[in-house]
Order: structure tokens, then sequence, then C-alpha cells
């Protein structure tokens, strides 16, 4: 008898503990507040995507936290990544939503970058970004052909060294020789939008999934022209907006286009400081997935006209691991192109 007792208590106990960890995970985040810090300005396209989903997400994190969504602007969303990697507590209560082309800058050299992109843990991104560049009908410049007879630079806006806004910009200057000054600085795309609707530049170029949505009426008015798509495939609602690709006229300009359409699958992550416990990643990983799959969170994304193209945290592991792989001479000329 004392025997049978004896083995059905020690049963018990190792029950118990062999489930302790995921319980302790899940139970963790009840009763606490989830941040998500957003590298730009409130009003732009990572604004829109991180509010969204804030809204959303957190019934499908065991324990139901709230969450809040902080903007931490300047140098094109560095300042956040730093903080993410330098400040932030690897708790599971701190997720960064800045430009993933600062890992690209990381692997480049870029001045001011503190952090280390492979020791991230990336929870997914909601969409890959495919850029256009849009100008005003002020600025004169409504088609490709005329952008490239302006006899001045045509002035777009940016919001740091390393940022799309910038980056784009400055390699379609050098692929297609297109009169281009970048002024940058802008907090983000919200700033640029309105910038260029005071003439201070003559527009920008960014994601077009972002600017349809947060530009939506002058696009519609025709006060704003999308000239050019910098994608390796025409968006269905841009059929008659050239792709940059085809206007290279040498391998060279072809490759340096094509980085630009290798960064959108990693432009947009969610990120976690490193050594957050991996029980609260896959939490978070997976919470995030459910929600961009919620029927309430879809409706809502296509009323304002967000579009959705998933890509799951693992994946974005291994592109960061990929771009530590590429050419040094490629390198090279991008660094060229985009610091000096």
């Amino acid at each position: 008898m004392h025997g049978r007792l004896l083995a059905l208590l020690t049963s018990l106990v190792v029950l118990s503990c062999a489930g302790s960890g995921p319980v302790q995970a899940q139970s963790f985040y009840e009763g606490k507040t989830l941040r998500i810090i957003v590298g730009l300005a409130a009003g732009g396209g990572f604004d829109a995507y991180a509010r969204v989903i804030a809204r959303h997400m957190g019934k499908h994190i065991p324990g139901s936290p709230t969450i809040i969504v902080e903007n931490m602007t300047g140098a094109g969303s560095l300042i956040s990544a730093n903080h993410l990697y330098r400040v932030a507590k690897p708790d599971g209560l701190t997720v960064a939503h800045f430009l993933g082309s600062l890992i690209f800058g990381q692997v480049l050299g870029q001045p001011g970058i503190e952090f280390d992109a492979r020791k991230f843990e990336f929870i997914g991104a909601a969409l890959k970004e495919d850029a256009v560049c849009a100008l005003t009908q002020a600025s004169s410049v409504t088609s490709i052909e005329k952008w490239m007879a302006s006899k001045t630079p045509v002035k777009l806006g940016g919001t740091g060294l390393g940022s799309p806004p910038d980056n784009v910009a400055r390699i379609v200057k050098a692929a297609l020789g297109l009169p281009i000054q970048v002024v940058s600085g802008y907090k983000g795309t919200s700033e640029i939008r309105l910038a260029a609707e005071s003439g201070e530049v003559a527009g920008g170029c960014w994601s077009w999934e972002s600017m349809r949505a947060t530009w939506r009426g002058p696009l519609d008015a025709g006060h704003v022209v999308v000239v050019l798509q910098v994608t390796a495939k025409e968006s269905p609602d841009l059929s008659n907006v050239p792709l940059a690709i085809s206007l290279a006229k040498t391998d060279e300009a072809r490759h340096l286009i094509q980085v630009a359409h290798s960064t959108s699958a990693y432009s947009r992550p969610f990120v976690l400081p490193p050594g957050t416990p991996q029980e609260r990643v896959r939490i978070l990983r997976t919470a995030f997935q459910e929600t961009l799959k919620d029927k309430a969170f879809l409706a809502e994304t296509e009323k304002a006209k967000l579009s959705l193209d998933p890509v799951t945290g693992e994946e974005l592991e291994k592109m960061v691991a990929e771009l530590f792989r590429l050419d040094p001479a490629l390198l090279a000329k991008l660094k060229a192109i985009l610091y000096n």
C-alpha cells in the first residue's frame, strides 16, 4: 500500500515538473503590458501596421497581455534598433518594428549601427515591401520620360542613411542615371508626404503597400503620380508604370536593382532583443501568425487597404544569415552608392 502511494506521488511530481516550463512561459504574459516600439513617425506605414496588429495580437497570446505602441523616431529608425539591442530587457515584453534595411546596413558597415542582427530574435513580418517612386503633379515630373529629361535634380525625401527611401533613391540614381537629390532626415514617410504636398520635395520612393494606404486621397485625385516601380514584378494596380529593371542598360545596373528587390522580404520585421527566452519567442511567433489570419484583423486591414504577404520569424533568420555571405565586390559598390 505504502509502495503504491509513493509511486503515485512520484509520478505526479514528475508530471508537474515536466510541464512547468511551457506553463510558466504562457502564464508569464497574464496581467503584463507588451510594448511595440515603432522606429518611425506616427501616421506612416510602419505605424499603421504596428497599431492594427497591436489591436488584435493580445488575444492570441496566452494570458492576453495589453499591447501598446510607442514611436521612437530618429536616424531612419536606427535609434529604435540600437535601443532594442543595447537597452531593452530581453524578457519578451519589448518588440521593435524598424527598417529591415538597417540589417543590410550592418553588412555594409553603415556608421552608427550598434547591433548585430544575427543575435536578434525575429517574430515575423506582415508583408514584403515592394518600392515605388511617386512624385507630385506640382513638381511637373509625372512620367519617367519627364524625370529623365529634367534639367535639375528632382528632390526626393529620405528618412536617414540605410533606410528604404534613401536606398531606393540612391540605387535608381546610380543604375538609371536619373537626376535625383536625396533630402534626408525626415522622421518617417508621413513627414515626406507633408513635405511633398508643401513643395519642399517632389516626392519619394517607398513601399507601394504603405503608400496606397496612407497617401490614398492625393493618389486617387491625381495630385500624386507613381512613375517608377522598383520591384521584381509589376503591381496589378500599376500596370502602366515601368519597372526600374526594364530601364537598366548594363549588367551592373541590373545587379544593383536586383539587390533593391532582394531586400523586400525582410524590410518590415518585428523583432525581440537578443537573449529573449526561447519559449516566449515561440509564443510570440505563433501569436503573430495567428493574428495575421484573424477574421477581425483581416476585416480591418481590408478596410484600411493594408496588404498582407507574411514572412515567418524562421524565414527572416535564414535571410539575415544569407546577407552576410554576399559577394564582397558587390557590397563595396553598394557601400559607395549608398553612403558617399
